[in-house]
């Protein structure tokens, strides 16, 4: 329905303000660009210009239109660069914060690696402050991390609130600390529920530091106290308890992408559009024990 063409020539006469202008832009003929507006317009069935002997003025759809195409033609320019190089290889240090490994990224890499079979990816996972410390050392290539707002390294790829997790039937009694589960510093989702409690003024204890997302899950599970965490990334059997006991906002996490390199190489810029092409699914999926 939105040939590119079409789009292209939409795009290039509402930059530039009119018919005449834009065929110079894209190398046309004027009359050539009117009959792409017109094939679109009969397209959308809508008229997305208005025009009179001196001006050219988006209608509300030409507006809406404006959007649409610009993100048309950014996902197919994706797709090019995906499909074109299927024939790359080389090497490509990947790192991946614990718990954003745990759930959808497994099935991203999985299709990464089965269309570009010649690309040896290597897997670092950890803490996202570590991972991100092992890229500024030159021992990875590129890096899908969380950071804090307001922090400004890496690309933005999705955004999630945090929460206090435990098991369906969680209880405390709040006249005694909190029971924290966390990672150890520099956990991010740590620093986070730390900050939360002191702005709140509530006491808490530590009650359990583990290494990996699995050990969080058992002690929480075990009843050992409750974690802050990513709200679509949550393990199995743990659901959001902050509102029913009364704990206070831990705030958001950003999921971004870091490059060792201001330009990045062709191998970690699939990946970086495989994952910005599906970050859909990085909260879905719960990866096998």
């Amino acid at each position: 329905m939105f040939d590119p063409v079409l789009l292209r020539s939409f795009l290039a006469v509402e930059q530039s303000g009119g018919f005449t202008a834009a065929a110079r832009r894209l190398g046309l003929r004027q009359s050539t660009v009117s009959g792409h507006i017109a094939r679109l317009e009969k397209a959308v069935g809508r008229e997305l210009f208005l025009r009179d002997t001196h001006t050219v003025e988006l209608t509300a759809d030409g507006t809406a239109m404006v959007g649409f195409a610009r993100s048309i033609l950014d996902a197919q320019d994706q797709a090019q660069r995906y499909f074109a190089e299927s024939t790359l290889a080389g090497r490509l240090r990947f790192g991946a914060s614990e718990d954003l490994v745990a759930r959808g990224l497994p099935q991203i890499l999985l299709e990464f690696r089965r269309s570009h079979p010649m690309v040896d990816v290597q897997l670092t996972v950890g803490l996202s402050k570590e991972v991100h410390a092992q890229l500024r050392a030159g021992e990875l290539d590129l890096a899908f991390v969380m950071r804090r707002p307001g922090e400004m390294h890496g690309d933005l790829v999705d955004r999630d609130r945090l929460v206090w997790a435990g098991p369906r039937d969680a209880a405390w009694d709040p006249s005694t600390p909190v029971p924290l589960v966390s990672y150890p510093t520099p956990s991010i989702t740590r620093q986070c529920a730390l900050a939360a409690l002191e702005q709140a003024r509530m006491a808490s204890r530590q009650t359990c530091l583990a290494n990996s997302r699995a050990g969080l899950r058992a002690a929480v599970l075990a009843g050992l106290g409750y974690i802050v965490h990513a709200k679509s990334l949550l393990p199995a059997d743990l659901v959001p308890v902050g509102g029913r006991l009364g704990l206070p906002d831990p705030g958001e996490v950003e999921f971004v992408l870091v490059t060792r390199q201001s330009t990045p190489t062709a191998p970690a810029r699939a990946l970086m559009d495989a994952i910005r092409g599906n970050n859909v699914r990085l909260g879905q999926g719960e990866t096998p024990e």
